[in-house]
């Protein structure tokens, strides 16, 4: 089969010829291929930051974010059947560790990560495992969907933690309108009664985010300049801000953009969050992080998905025009999420 593989650090990928994976447990699921999510993530894989995390062997293949249809399954699966649409949750896990036993799947102790320390989806096939497989409402297309396994799954997780704060009256501001951003406008909108400010520097992103909901956009540029609008639209600071950035300076910016008693979730990554500890201790802030999300997350997402609550904008490439996806994300001129189809 063809499969997109990383060989180097710091080097295009290669779209290579390797074998299809195969069933070697009872648990094991093979997948067909119908779409993998192009990610800041493998931008940031490309470049090694996971390298000492995850420790993979290379070559491997790239793709977290995959969907697709049952080809193949072991003798123990049962919950679904070769035909079958599903999308994968991005780790596959043991279920019998504590954090597996408690629901907390993105902490499994035992797990591979399809994309990042093993063979992911960028290939027309991927072996995953029961656990991680949710069977789609027939309704649901591979190709308008596989980026919620990662992207939508994270922004997800990150408002379904936050929806308890978010009463009428609160103020949420969103930082990023891209991948991630555009399916936490969503989540917000579905989950909660907050005041929804969008933050971007691109006046495209800023459109789409009016066009999902955001009740107010800030158009980014200098800094000084973006919070004190920011602090005019929430009266003094938001309750909640969701950092779908994480780096470009945002991390900076972010945690001042809220009131006293406020929350800062971490969804993008790359600089560094420095506050001053009196700060945090006379404001009595919160930063929380947000890693994927637990598969009840993603089978709620799915859920909100076939009900036209979730929807993603994505430009759809083929395979062999990974280069060509992988440019347009790392020079900004992706709206949305970029879509590799076999």
């Amino acid at each position: 089969m063809k499969a997109v593989r990383i060989h180097e650090y710091e080097k295009m990928p290669s779209l290579d010829e390797v074998d299809n994976p195969k069933v070697t447990g009872p648990w094991d699921v093979i997948v067909k291929v119908g779409a993998a999510g192009l990610c800041r993530t493998d931008l940031h894989v490309i470049e090694g930051q996971w390298a000492p995390i995850q420790n993979p062997d290379l070559p491997y293949i790239l793709g977290h974010e995959n969907a697709g249809w049952v080809e193949e399954v072991g003798s123990a699966v049962s919950n679904v059947s070769v035909g079958d649409t599903v999308i994968m949750h991005p780790l596959v896990t043991c279920g019998l560790c504590p954090a597996c036993r408690a629901g907390q799947d993105s902490h499994c102790s035992n797990s591979s990560f399809p994309g990042l320390n093993a063979d992911g989806g960028m290939a027309e096939f991927l072996k995953t495992n029961a656990r991680a497989v949710v069977k789609l409402d027939a309704s649901l297309q591979p190709k308008d969907i596989a980026a919620l396994a990662d992207a939508g799954l994270t922004a997800y997780h990150a408002v379904r933690k936050a929806a308890k704060w978010l009463f009428p009256g609160s103020h949420a501001v969103v930082i990023g309108s891209g991948g991630l951003g555009h399916i936490g406008i969503q989540s917000l909108v579905a989950l909660t009664s907050a005041h929804i400010i969008v933050v971007d520097r691109s006046e495209k992103a800023l459109e789409l985010a009016k066009s999902l909901g955001a009740h107010e956009t800030v158009l980014s540029g200098d800094d000084e300049a973006t919070l004190d609008k920011v602090k005019e639209i929430t009266g003094g600071g938001a309750d909640v801000v969701f950092d779908f950035v994480g780096e470009q300076g945002m991390e900076k910016v972010g945690p001042r953009m809220l009131k006293g008693r406020g929350d800062y979730y971490v969804i993008g990554y790359g600089g560094n969050v420095d506050l001053l500890t009196i700060d945090i201790i006379s404001q009595e802030i919160n930063v929380i992080g947000n890693l994927v999300g637990t598969y009840q997350d993603l089978v709620e997402l799915m859920t909100l998905t076939a009900e036209g609550k979730i929807s993603l904008t994505t430009a759809v490439y083929p395979l062999d025009a990974f280069d060509d996806a992988i440019n347009d994300l790392d020079q900004g001129r992706l709206i949305g999420r970029g879509i590799l189809v076999p």
